[in-house]
C-alpha cells in the first residue's frame, strides 16, 4: 500500500487552519469537477483524490490520526525503511489507535467506489464498522458530501442530481440556503444512513452576505452625494433606480427593504444595503474651480 499525502493534494502546509484546509478544497473542487471537464478522466481522477484529502483534513479526529500515521511513517522512511515493509496494521481502523469515520467525500463515489487503497484500510472505507457488526445495526452511518452552489443559486433555490446505486436522484436545495445548511436525504446512503449535503455557498462579486441581508457597494458621483438624485442599484432580481438624499455621506448604507435573501423555510425577507461610493472628480474646470474655492471660503 502506498502512502497518501492528502496536505501535498489540497496544496496546504501541515500547519494550515480549517480555513486554509477549506478554501483550499474550494478552489479545486471546483476546478476540477466534472460538470466543468466532460469526459476528462484525469480531472475525474483529481478530483477524486480532493475530496477525500477534504474528508481527512476537514475532521479533527481524523486528521489527528492522519498526522500521527504521517509522523511515523516519515520517520521509518528517514531510518532507511524497506519499501512495503511498514507496519500499516498498527494504523487500520480495526487496530488500538484506529479511527472511526463518518465519510464526507463525493457522493457519487461512495457509490461507485473511487476510495484509494490507503484511505480504506487507513479509515475503514465506509464508516469504520465491519459488516454485519452489531454497531453497524444499531447506527446506521451518516454520510455528508459538501456541495458548492453560487449566491444566485442560494437566492432561488437549486437542485443537484447524485447517481446513487445506478439510480439517478433529485436533490432540492431550498431558498435561503447558507453556507452550513444541511439537506437531509433520509435513509438514501448505506444501510439506510441518511446522507446529508452540506451547503457551501460561494463568494459573489458584486454581494456580500450577512444572515439574510445583501451589502453592494453603489459608485455615485459628487453632485449627486450632495444635491440628491438616482442611482442605479443591482439586486438578486435586476437593476432598480435608488433616490439618493441630499448630503449623503461616503460610506452611507441605504436601506432597500425586503431585497435581500429569503429566509430559509420563512415567508419574510432580508434588505439590501446599498453603500455609497462618492467619486471625486479629479480634474476640474476654471469655473468648477472658482465654485469650489468660493465654497471653501463660506465652509463651518
Amino acid at each position: 500500500m502506498e502512502y497518501r499525502d492528502y496536505y501535498e493534494i489540497l496544496g496546504v502546509g501541515r500547519g494550515a487552519s480549517q480555513e486554509e484546509i477549506k478554501k483550499a478544497y474550494r478552489k479545486l473542487a471546483l476546478q476540477y469537477h466534472p460538470d466543468r471537464n466532460p469526459d476528462d478522466k484525469s480531472a475525474e481522477e483529481k478530483f477524486k483524490e480532493i475530496n477525500e484529502a477534504y474528508q481527512v483534513l476537514s475532521d479533527p479526529e481524523k486528521r489527528t490520526h492522519y498526522d500521527q500515521l504521517g509522523k511515523e511513517y516519515n520517520r521509518w522512511q528517514r531510518q532507511g525503511g524497506s519499501p512495503g515493509g511498514f507496519d500499516w496494521g498498527r494504523w487500520t481502523t480495526g487496530a488500538p489507535g484506529g479511527v472511526h469515520v463518518e465519510y464526507s467525500g463525493n457522493v457519487e463515489d461512495l457509490f461507485g467506489g473511487g476510495f484509494s487503497d490507503f484511505f480504506q484500510q487507513i479509515f475503514g472505507g465506509l464508516g469504520g464498522f465491519a459488516p454485519g457488526s452489531r454497531a453497524a445495526a444499531a447506527r446506521p452511518t451518516a454520510y455528508e458530501q459538501p456541495v458548492t452552489v453560487s449566491l444566485e443559486e442560494a437566492y432561488r433555490g437549486a437542485s443537484r442530481l447524485l447517481q446513487l446505486n445506478g439510480k439517478r436522484l433529485e436533490v432540492k436545495i431550498p431558498a435561503g440556503a447558507s453556507t452550513g445548511t444541511k439537506v437531509r436525504m433520509a435513509g438514501a446512503g448505506p444501510a439506510q444512513g441518511d446522507i446529508y449535503l452540506v451547503v457551501d455557498v460561494a463568494a459573489d462579486p458584486r454581494f456580500t452576505r450577512q444572515g439574510d441581508d445583501l451589502y453592494t457597494d453603489v459608485d455615485t458621483d459628487l453632485y449627486t452625494a450632495v444635491l440628491g438624485g438616482e442611482v442605479r442599484v443591482p439586486t438578486m432580481e435586476g437593476d432598480v433606480l435608488l433616490k439618493v438624499p441630499p448630503g449623503s455621506q461616503p460610506g452611507q448604507a441605504i436601506r432597500l427593504k425586503g431585497k435581500g435573501m429569503p429566509q430559509l423555510r420563512g415567508k419574510g425577507r432580508g434588505d439590501l444595503f446599498a453603500r455609497l461610493k462618492v467619486r471625486l472628480p479629479k480634474t476640474l474646470t476654471a469655473e468648477q474651480r472658482e465654485l469650489f474655492e468660493r465654497l471653501a471660503e463660506n465652509k463651518e
